[in-house]
């Protein structure tokens, strides 16, 4: 396992203001959030993401790092497990079109508001049971999404990911390593069924086998 910074150039959310307003969302509305429908995605900023358009700031130069990380090649597969809308795969189709692409999420909406290019590649399921047989997929990249389940989801969910993974795969969760770090991150994250210490993460790693590249969201 490796602690890798692939997300490094991801744009950073400057999160004082929206997290004041998360504060006050109630137990009803956080419940609605975590249905991930149209206001998780497309609702007001204080419940999700304020509106999920794509623009290429997000991951144009992001999915470059990861070709070159990776060594990718055209015709390898990458299969991204909680693709939302496809920003992320439409992005890899740009910087190499032979790149073979899938997508799955949990998100009816999100799935149905795809961007064209990528929604023939995109499919309904969970993180917990991908539809793939063993070693599909070159890389599979998972970003803020296992940690929506709870703790045995999130063990089946690192299983799948080696499953289907050929031998790489890259994951970011939400962890913490002190309890201000903790406080933030719940204020924040309104959806997220697990958040777990730094080591704790680590821990559950090396229980259920997962031997990929990892990070961690910085509050």
């Amino acid at each position: 396992m490796i602690n890798t910074f692939l997300m490094r150039k991801y744009p950073k959310t400057v999160r004082k203001e929206i997290t004041e307003e998360r504060i006050k969302v109630t137990q009803e509305e956080r419940e609605q959030a975590q249905k991930f429908d149209a206001m998780y995605f497309d609702g007001e900023r204080r419940f999700g993401y304020g509106g999920y358009h794509y623009h290429p700031k997000f991951f144009t130069e992001v999915v470059k790092d990861f070709i070159y990380y990776y060594a990718l090649k055209p015709g390898q597969s990458i299969l991204d497990v909680g693709c939302g809308k496809g920003f992320m795969l439409h992005d890899f189709k740009q910087a190499m079109p032979a790149l073979e692409i899938a997508g799955i999420d949990i998100s009816d909406y999100a799935l149905s508001k795809a961007l064209p290019e990528v929604a023939p590649y995109l499919q309904k399921a969970c993180c917990s049971k991908l539809p793939f047989p063993d070693h599909s997929f070159d890389l599979v990249i998972s970003i803020a999404t296992i940690h929506n389940l709870d703790l045995q989801g999130v063990r089946a969910s690192l299983r799948e990911i080696s499953r289907v993974s050929k031998g790489h795969a890259f994951i970011k969760v939400n962890g913490y390593k002190n309890l201000k770090e903790r406080e933030q991150l719940e204020n924040w994250n309104l959806v997220a069924q697990t958040i777990l210490r730094e080591s704790e993460w680590e821990e559950l790693f090396a229980e259920v086998g997962y031997q990929r590249d990892y990070d961690f969201f910085k509050t």
